[in-house]
């Protein structure tokens, strides 16, 4: 008997997430209350503004209101993130509608299918080839958000390899995040950092390949690991997040499953093609500004049109392809209001006064250290930061104009600052609940924050050491 089930935000999800939001936003506007205000001067450099070192100042005036803790989610959308803000939102949307599209005319199906009979004795170098994909894509061209589309596909075809949902995210979600721990080239941190800094963009590359290296070695064997564990005791009534059209008991697709890649070969090839696209245009938004500026927009609309041109060529009509849209796109709104939480916790800081004075107390802690000591303190600052400022690129225009001269003064070099601050970004995206995809990533997979992190608590312990063993590393040889 086959099952049926489409792509949500889970109401078990939802609500523990909201929980958890609602929590941390209180904590921002009590830290409002506590943290003395003050600022940096800014100037804008190539349209950003950076930070003058040396220019902090407390200042007075009133504490933000209470009532502003509470209006944070929607006032963001007034503030000068209000665009990228709005374009995820409807990124999420258009990821819903197609996906059901997709689901209902069994492409997606036909296309795990297909993929689970050729690697069916040879699942686990299919994982390992999966996991350097996803990295590859976080550590050289700084892919994240757009990874998003490719999520319930992964976790599909990990319940179809009699895996779980977490094999899934990790095969997707947790090896893009580890991607950014371990850039090469990633343009919106090492490069925008280096730029910054004053030294040549995506120098210092040798050493961070080997740093890639290891990190891909050692979140293979922690997956293989949990994927042999897990493998054969998943509960036989468990459903996948997107359609597969089958029960997860049988041990291969059956003759429906395989005759579904030829009745639709017409809808199979037109998403493949506009896959195609999509990663061409991954793959040159690095050296395209238009492409780079416009990345998420665009790479939603050739989601959007892979989708409608999918179920039109499957055999539907305008008018149910657009109604099969609309009801993906209406489950997919519990997102919204998780996003507008997750940015309203940022928003209180910020509006509160207090961002600049928690970052003026981390520079004058990191001054008066050791080598290796302001080196993990710069990155345990960046790893707090990124709590409340997901951005790469932002956070670099923050903190790169105070640390790097800092640590030159130090007699640490400005590539061993940037790789502290590399650490500090990558290793936190996937970890705090404050990140709007890591929270759209659990609500497509239908899992709780607490189980993810669970879950992936060791792992991030082991490259949190990893990585402190490289920062001393690079001491020692003058990186």
């Amino acid at each position: 008997m086959s099952t049926k089930s489409n792509v949500n935000i889970s109401k078990k999800t939802f609500i523990s997430a909201i929980i958890i939001l609602m929590a941390l936003l209180m904590l921002s506007g009590i830290l409002t209350q506590i943290v003395p205000t003050g600022s940096y001067i800014r100037t804008e450099v190539k349209g950003e503004q950076i930070i003058v070192p040396d220019s902090f100042s407390f200042t007075s005036g009133q504490r933000l209101p209470i009532l502003k803790w509470f209006t944070a989610p929607i006032e963001v959308l007034f503030s000068g993130e209000g665009v990228i803000i709005i374009t995820i939102i409807f990124f999420l949307l258009i990821i819903g509608g197609a996906i059901h599209i997709l689901n209902e005319a069994s492409i997606l199906k036909s296309i795990i299918d297909s993929v689970v009979i050729k690697f069916k004795n040879r699942k686990y170098l299919l994982l390992a080839v999966i996991v350097f994909i996803f990295m590859s894509l976080g550590a050289f061209i700084g892919i994240f958000e757009e990874i998003i589309p490719l999520i319930p596909l992964m976790i599909a075809l990990s319940l179809e390899l009699k895996w779980d949902k977490l094999t899934g995210l990790g095969m997707s979600l947790l090896a893009t995040g580890f991607g950014f721990s371990a850039a090469v080239s990633n343009p919106f941190t090492i490069g925008v950092a280096q730029e910054i800094a004053g030294i040549q963009m995506f120098s210092g590359a040798p050493y961070r390949i080997i740093i890639f290296i290891v990190t891909y070695f050692i979140l293979t064997t922690f997956l293989i690991r949990h994927a042999k564990k897990i493998e054969g005791t998943i509960n036989m009534g468990e459903t996948i997040a997107i359609e597969t059209g089958k029960t997860l008991g049988q041990d291969q697709p059956n003759s429906t499953s395989c005759q579904a890649v030829l009745t639709n070969e017409k809808g199979v090839k037109w998403f493949l093609a506009c896959t195609l696209l999509m990663v061409i245009l991954i793959l040159l938004s690095p050296v395209v500004p238009i492409i780079s500026q416009l990345n998420l927009p665009i790479i939603g609309l050739v989601f959007l049109v892979s989708g409608i041109g999918g179920g039109i060529l499957s055999g539907f009509s305008l008018k149910r392809t657009l109604n099969l849209f609309l009801k993906g796109a209406r489950s997919m709104t519990p997102g919204i209001v998780l996003i507008l939480l997750a940015t309203g916790v940022k928003h209180v800081i910020q509006t509160g006064g207090i961002m600049d004075t928690l970052l003026f107390y981390s520079s004058e802690w990191v001054s008066s250290s050791t080598s290796l000591q302001a080196l993990l303190l710069v990155y345990l600052i960046v790893f707090i930061m990124n709590f409340f400022i997901g951005s790469g690129s932002a956070k670099a225009f923050i903190i790169i104009p105070i640390i790097a001269p800092l640590m030159e003064m130090m007699g640490i070099t400005k590539q061993m600052a940037i790789l502290a601050f590399q650490f500090g970004d990558g290793f936190s995206n996937i970890l705090y609940p404050t990140n709007a995809v890591l929270l759209i990533a659990l609500g497509l997979a239908d899992l709780s924050y607490v189980k993810w992190l669970k879950w992936v608590f060791k792992i991030q312990l082991i490259m949190g050491v990893i990585s402190i063993a490289f920062l001393w590393i690079g001491l020692i040889i003058g990186y």
